[in-house]
């Protein structure tokens, strides 16, 4: 049976939130700890416990940065009040908190403190790590790194450290340098691009020239990559996301006072045409990385018909807001609907009688490089009885009006129908490869229940048949065999 997950971010939707949400879901402990641990990056703490939101239980995610990496992001008098006074910073001990509370659980409390080789001078570091009242493990990753403060110095709460501005390479250097799974790792920079592509749009500069402040900042990069991790180990098939719901009113960020949606959210939401509602509630709730965790996990916006819950997660949020709690819910769903994944689509047709087959061919290769899903053509007579082609097209909803241009520029047709909203059934596939007596060749495999069936790629197969001299259908016949 295929699991779905609907995310239901009507109280906003961001990095942290997510992650919680499917610790509380049951994603792998293990498998975090291990990817949290390895990050090649220093200056944070990860804690994972239980809050309480409007008296709600829910799962908690906090990524703690230290003084010389802070930039507010849960601070709601520097988000939303007035902009704070100009002050000297003081040499103070190095404190990383994390409480215990007053129920004594004995064993089983973990503290991972991972220290740079350098001597801390005159700094004492402390970590007291919670362990929350149902009795599981709480851990505790602390990351230090060597900070030099010079007396005299003076700071704005918010204003960036060299060490935060990163561009898209350090990032993905930093993702590469992490102990994960390598479905994890291209998810997990599939997240950081989408976040990154909107900045860029934000600042008109080219993706590799713009210096990240709060994409870079470490506590995205944990968040993301815990993201991935956590998802990738729940074995989730489809994601469903209805909506996302935002409030109004401005936030202060490292560029300054913006309106919310800020422009990095609202590039997300247009790119990948996610549903947006705006609340009659004052804050942001959705940030660019919980939009671009929906963006790239999303596979439908409709919740089937009807469905069985099988489990629900809560992640709260940090920040808090009078209209509204900041509680992030994640439900496993089953729709009955079998042991494959539902995806959407649009379907795009146009009848075309006066176009050559040379140029319907050559139509076809362009909008299969631009990404669509399927190209047809089926034989049709038109009025007065004249031979035809329909040109058929399957896409995502992102990639319409791309497809439409091409065909439009490239045939003599004048109009196009579209079918919006087509849900098809898909089986989980994967790309693999097998050896052969010519040597290994590519091909999909899927998985019907305890079935799995492979299928050669044509392009490997070919490849391989024209290094080797041997005729296509040797090479394809092996390995059907196997």
């Amino acid at each position: 049976m295929g699991k779905s997950l609907y995310l239901e971010a009507s109280s906003g939707i961001a990095g942290d939130m997510f992650v919680a949400a499917l610790l509380d879901l049951g994603a792998d402990r293990k498998a975090l700890d291990r990817a949290v641990s390895s990050i090649p990056a220093k200056g944070f703490t990860v804690e994972i416990g239980r809050v309480q939101k409007a008296g709600i239980d829910c799962c908690d995610f906090n990524v703690i940065l230290d003084r010389d990496h802070e930039n507010h992001d849960h601070d709601m008098a520097y988000l939303y009040g007035p902009l704070p006074e100009v002050r000297e910073e003081v040499h103070e001990e190095h404190h990383c908190h994390c409480h215990e509370e007053e129920h004594d659980h004995g064993e089983g409390h973990h503290c991972h403190c991972h220290e740079d080789d350098h001597e801390h001078h005159e700094e004492e570091h402390h970590c007291h790590c919670h362990e929350d009242d149902h009795g599981e493990e709480h851990h505790c990753h602390c990351h230090e790194e060597e900070h030099h403060h010079e007396e005299g110095h003076h700071h704005h709460h918010g204003e960036g450290h060299h060490h935060e501005h990163r561009h898209l390479k350090d990032v993905e250097a930093v993702i590469d340098g992490t102990d994960m799974t390598e479905s994890a790792r291209a998810l997990a920079k599939k997240i950081f691009r989408i976040v990154a592509e909107a900045e860029s749009k934000a600042h008109n500069l080219p993706i590799e020239e713009v210096h990240f402040h709060e994409v870079g900042a470490i506590d995205s990069i944990v968040d993301i990559i815990s993201a991935a991790v956590c998802f990738d180990s729940l074995g989730i098939t489809s994601v469903i996301v209805p909506k996302l719901s935002e409030g109004t009113g401005t936030v202060r960020c490292q560029h300054g006072v913006l309106p919310v949606p800020v422009p990095a959210t609202l590039n997300i939401v247009t790119a990948y045409h996610m549903p947006l509602e705006i609340m009659d509630a004052k804050g942001e709730y959705v940030t660019p990385t919980g939009a671009a965790i929906a963006a790239a996990l999303a596979t439908s916006h409709s919740l089937p018909a009807s469905f069985t819950i099988l489990k629900t997660g809560l992640g709260a949020g940090k920040r808090d807001y009078k209209e509204r709690t900041n509680i992030l819910r994640a439900i496993l769903i089953d729709d009955g609907g079998g042991d494959w994944e539902k995806d959407e689509v649009v379907k795009l047709e146009s009848d075309i009688d006066d176009t050559s087959g040379e140029v319907l061919g050559y139509t076809m290769k362009k909008l299969m490089d631009a990404g669509a899903l399927d190209v047809h053509f089926s034989p049709i007579y038109m009025k007065k009885n004249r031979p035809a082609f329909e040109l058929t097209v399957i896409c995502k909803e992102e990639k319409k009006k791309e497809m439409e241009e091409i065909i439009f520029r490239e045939t003599t047709t004048i109009g196009i129908r579209e079918f919006s909203s087509l849900m098809r059934s898909i089986l989980h596939r994967e790309e693999k490869e097998v050896d052969t007596s010519f040597g290994p060749v590519k091909v999909k495999e899927v998985t019907l229940g305890n079935e799995k069936r492979r299928y050669p790629e044509y392009e490997s197969v070919k490849k391989l048949a024209e290094e080797k001299h041997v005729p296509f259908q040797t090479i394809f016949d092996e390995v059907k065999r196997q």
